[in-house]
């Protein structure tokens, strides 16, 4: 099951801490990550959607210096998670590749730090995705978050990652991690 289930790393449509929708600039360290985390849960494997050709063209160099270059001769490790991610325009190119893979349109379970009804909780989570049948794009959002209208994909959305007190701005590739240890993980 894990392996029909991907992340998707979305840098638009994103919103700003004003609430406007914008296009946020690829992080290195968040594509390593994903690429880690993916890998180490045994997930089919990561998308990082950008509509901005040279942040694909980034994404592509550092690509190459790990999958074919140096990169990957110095630490194989980092280079067998990679091998797991790919850049794409947009969402909808990411549910087409998932789509073409497994021959069935996946399910999007969106994620969001702000509240609303209906929120999946992590418990009912983990049990719903083991009779999923489909394949699965948890889709997160760099930023201040996805923008409605990714949010709006989405079939399903878990809820905020709570911790003890009133704060809540964790990182994108922190609340991926946690989140998808709450769904996969071995407690």
């Amino acid at each position: 099951m894990r392996e029909r289930v991907y992340l998707a790393l979305v840098h638009h449509p994103t919103v700003d801490r004003g609430g406007a929708v914008v296009a946020t600039a690829v992080t290195t360290l968040d594509l390593h990550d994903f690429a880690r985390l993916a890998r180490t849960y045994g997930l089919g494997g990561v998308y990082a959607t950008t509509p901005l050709e040279g942040q694909r063209d980034l994404v592509a160099s550092l690509l190459g210096h790990w999958l074919e270059g140096q990169g990957g001769v110095t630490n194989p490790s980092r280079k067998e998670a990679l091998k797991g991610l790919r850049v794409v325009g947009d969402l909808a190119e990411a549910r087409a590749a998932v789509a073409e893979c497994w021959g069935a349109e996946p399910l999007l379970v969106g994620t969001s730090a702000r509240d609303a009804p209906g929120r999946l909780g992590f418990r009912e989570g983990r049990r719903w995705l083991e009779g999923v049948a489909e394949p699965v794009l948890l889709v997160f959002g760099t930023g201040w978050g996805l923008a409605p209208e990714a949010l709006g994909q989405c079939g399903r959305v878990l809820e905020p990652i709570r911790g003890p007190g009133d704060y809540n701005h964790l990182s994108v590739r922190s609340a991926a991690s946690v989140a998808v240890d709450r769904l996969f993980g071995d407690w």
